[in-house]
């Protein structure tokens, strides 16, 4: 018996207990090309390369409405139909980048039917790894497919789709000014200030040296936020947001002070803003031994012995120090606010 026969797939007779080996399907092969209407008649190719032009045209010019309904249509204004009603803005903007992207889509697919070559191709599987020539028949197939495509034979189709592409981006820019107004100088600005007790954020008591222990870190907050809580609870949590702080007693002499900020400090206290300068998260994992500090999103560890400089993670600035002082009945006060903004590194910190 020959290899080939040897290879065959064994199956069951239907009559007796004899096994018999099956035929293998004939390779059908691929069939023959048609011609479409396009490829015989110039005039049909030219009327198709219209249409898709046209399609991304329009896709062009809905783009733009989109961004012109965003200025121009109020956005508390209120469409009705029946018994449905929707924001008018919210609708337009998106009816405009919906048609346009579909009919960027269906013009794509019109000039791949009607104008690109379908000729069918079957070739024999190879390995992964590419060989020098078999990168180069890629490189030429690559080229003669962009030749084939009539890319850059079909001008009127190539600067239509480069243009509807490149009006599409406006949108995307232009909705840009929802995420909300930059921050300007907010994270800069705290509530601390001069004078400003320092108070335990859970109980509210202003804290005194004495109060303190060396390992000893403490939650606190600016003693002018308690009444804010009153008046409005969008500024209140804001501003404990920013103002959140970590006060912890350290021995003196483990210390090392940055230049300008020997006087910030009170018997080896010192307070550091509570927020991680990588993306913001509270921290407050204290390992008294190390004197560092741990923030539980990210593993950003800071050294609060050391001006509570950056020893691990992705933070990449140290932790913003408050200057402490005491006040003539022994609290904990700021002498000023802090000095740099506090929260996450952004691109206008400098």
């Amino acid at each position: 018996m020959s290899d080939e026969k040897q290879n065959l797939p064994a199956v069951p007779a239907e009559h007796d207990n004899q096994v018999v080996l099956a035929e293998p399907i004939p390779d059908p092969g691929v069939e023959p090309h048609e011609l479409r209407i396009t490829d015989i008649d110039p005039k049909a190719a030219d009327r198709v390369e219209r249409q898709v032009a046209t399609m991304f045209g329009l896709a062009g010019v809905l783009a733009l409405g989109s961004c012109v309904a965003y200025f121009a249509i109020p956005r508390d204004s209120i469409l009705e139909f029946g018994p449905l009603t929707g924001n008018a803005n919210n609708l337009v903007i998106g009816l405009c980048l919906g048609l346009s992207l579909f009919l960027i889509g269906a013009g794509a697919i019109q000039w791949a039917k009607k104008l690109m070559v379908d000729t069918e191709v079957a070739e024999d599987r190879h390995d992964a790894h590419s060989t020098p020539q078999q990168k180069t028949e890629i490189m030429e197939a690559f080229q003669q497919g962009a030749a084939e495509s009539g890319f850059g034979r079909r001008k009127l189709i190539r600067r239509s789709l480069i243009g509807a592409m490149g009006l599409l981006g406006l949108p995307a820019i232009v909705l840009l000014r929802d995420l909300g107004p930059l921050p300007g100088r907010k994270l800069y600005d705290t509530i601390w200030a001069k004078g400003i007790r320092v108070v335990n954020d859970v109980t509210l008591r202003p804290i005194k040296p004495s109060d303190l222990v060396v390992g000893q870190l403490v939650n606190a907050a600016p003693a002018n936020l308690a009444p804010m809580q009153e008046e409005s609870g969008v500024e209140y949590q804001n501003a404990k947001a920013k103002a959140a702080v970590i006060v912890v007693r350290i021995a003196p002499n483990e210390i090392r002070t940055p230049a300008g900020r020997e006087n910030w400090g009170i018997d080896g206290i010192l307070c550091y803003s509570k927020i991680c300068t990588h993306v913001g998260c509270p921290i407050s994992l204290y390992e008294q031994t190390t004197h560092h500090v741990l923030c539980p999103c990210h593993q950003s560890t800071f050294d609060l012995a050391d001006g509570a400089k950056v020893i691990f993670g992705p933070a990449a600035r140290p932790l913003p120090q408050l200057p402490l002082a005491v006040d003539a009945e022994g609290y904990l006060v700021a002498q000023s606010g802090f000095t740099e903004p506090v929260g996450p590194s952004f691109w206008e910190r400098g």
